[in-house]
């Protein structure tokens, strides 16, 4: 079993240290994402785990077949435009977004007589 730890570093706005094992690297966000840009962010260190999962894997199976290989690299492009606009249309599926754009809203005051 593998302990992961994540433990905030207190100088920095979001940077977080992973621990696994004997290792430690450094997670954050970029400056325009509210961060000081300390480190790949959550999303680019999964990517890279694609990446490197998929090198590690042609490596192995070609050591197992004996195929002679020289080098593996792997370059991984993430697209999250079509992420956010699927974010964009849920956020306009919001109830109250619903309520104000789909509704017509009518207000009438009026004053009371007082009878006495």
């Amino acid at each position: 079993m593998t302990t992961i730890k994540v433990i905030r570093d207190g100088e920095h706005k979001l940077k977080q240290i992973v621990h696994v094992r004997q290792h430690a690297l450094a997670v954050a966000e970029p400056v325009a994402a509210g961060g000081d840009d300390e480190g790949p962010t959550p999303h680019e260190v999964y990517d890279s785990a694609l990446g490197a999962c998929k090198a590690m894997t042609v490596l192995w199976y070609a050591r197992r077949k004996q195929i002679p290989v020289d080098d593996v690299q792997v370059t991984v492009e993430r697209d999250d435009s079509l992420e956010r606009q699927e974010l964009l249309q849920v956020a306009h599926k919001c109830p109250i977004h619903k309520l104000m754009s789909a509704v017509t809203t009518e207000i009438s005051t009026a004053l009371v007589a007082v009878q006495g």
